[in-house]
This record gives structure tokens, sequence and C-alpha cells, in this order.
């Protein structure tokens, strides 16, 4: 960074907040309909920032292109909705780097490709929908990550130059997006990577092994 970013944007799920054990819970009680065993949490979690086809695909061996695969993946959905937010959590240390961009007078929003019928409910739970200056879910823009829109949207709605802000994710399409928008990104190494990901390689500005790291970077 060249300079204290003028506005802080994260990754909702594996970055802002823990929501994997919620995912995972919704998951198991799919494949427990279809008298199946549980899968181990460390099993789900790495998964949890691909979406639900991703958890289909570890759950199940069914064709994408097949009924039956979506007819489970609504259901999946539907579960989750149901319980959006019962386990789901701040990160550790999560809150005071919020704290401080607050105090600071920074703003700080959440570009998410969770869409925002799931989105919304979830910020409403734990607290975050009116603290957010801006949230972009996985539908606001007609492309979501890994294109750069829905970043662009975001620094649009702050009133900001995307190169002004800065974005935290732990996945590679943060990167991705991020890089395509112009806007110096952070990769959260506390989040849901899986042993074959390679985030060094992805060409962020930097990591983050905890929340609180983030603070150096401001």
């Amino acid at each position: 960074m060249k300079a204290t970013p003028r506005a802080v944007l994260f990754d909702l799920d594996g970055t802002l907040l823990d929501t994997g054990p919620d995912l995972a819970r919704a998951l198991n009680r799919l494949r427990a309909d279809d008298d199946l065993a549980p899968l181990p949490y460390a099993t789900i979690r790495p998964w949890v920032s691909h979406g639900s086809h991703a958890l289909m695909r570890l759950g199940y061996d069914l064709e994408e292109s097949s009924a039956a695969y979506e007819t489970r993946r609504q259901r999946l959905l539907e579960l989750y909705h149901g319980d959006v937010a019962a386990e789901s959590r701040l990160f550790a240390g999560m809150e005071a780097v919020l704290a401080q961009l607050e105090e600071s007078a920074i703003p700080w929003g959440i570009v998410t490709n969770k869409p925002g019928w799931l989105t919304t409910p979830m910020l409403d739970a734990v607290g975050l929908a009116a603290r957010a200056a801006c949230v972009v879910s996985g539908d606001t823009t007609p492309r979501a990550k890994p294109r750069p829109d829905p970043l662009l949207a975001a620094a649009r709605a702050l009133g900001l130059a995307p190169d002004t802000c800065l974005y935290v994710g732990d996945a590679e399409r943060d990167v991705a997006a991020a890089t395509a928008a112009g806007m110096p990104v952070l990769v959260a190494l506390y989040g849901y990577l899986g042993p074959h990901d390679t985030p060094h390689a992805w060409g962020a500005d930097g990591s983050i092994d905890a929340p609180l790291d983030l603070l150096r970077w401001l």
C-alpha cells in the first residue's frame, strides 16, 4: 500500500465472519435426509468460501445438470436460510479491527458472492447491517467475483476511487476481482483455504495471518 486506504472492503465468508459451522450443519442436515453419514467439519471448512455448488460437489456424487442435484442444492440453501446465523460470528480480533476503522473514520463495507437473500438476514442477525458503509452481494451486479464489477460498485457507493480502497478476501477469485478493479488486496490466511490453495502465488499485495494483522496496514 502506498498510503492509508480511505476504505476497507471485506469478503464475508471466511474473511469477516466465520460462517463455516452454519453451512456445515446445513450440508449435514441435507445428507441426513438422504441417510448419508455426516462429513467432518474439517472436511467441509475449506469449501465454505466457494458456495453452494462446491458444497454439493463435496457432499454428493451427482451430475450438476441433473434435476436431483439442483433439487438438493435448493434444499441446502433453504436449510441454511432457516438457520443462517446460529453460530456465525466475527473472527477473533475482527471486532477490534472494525472498531478501529470506525474510530478512525475509515468506512468499511462488504463485497460477497453470497446472494442478498442470505446476506441481509445474516448481517441483521449478527448486528453488522447498520455498521457497514456498503454491502454488495453476489446478485447486486450482473457479474459476481472474480469479475471486478462488485468491487467497482462498492467503490462507487462509497464515492471513492477503487485504488484508494483496500479489499480483504480468502479466495483466489477475491484477488482476481480486486486486481481487475485496480484495488489493493490482501489475502486472509486464517480463512477457508484448503491444502491445495497457493495464496502466495495469487498476486495479492500481501497477506494477514489474523484479523488484527490488518491494523498494521492502516
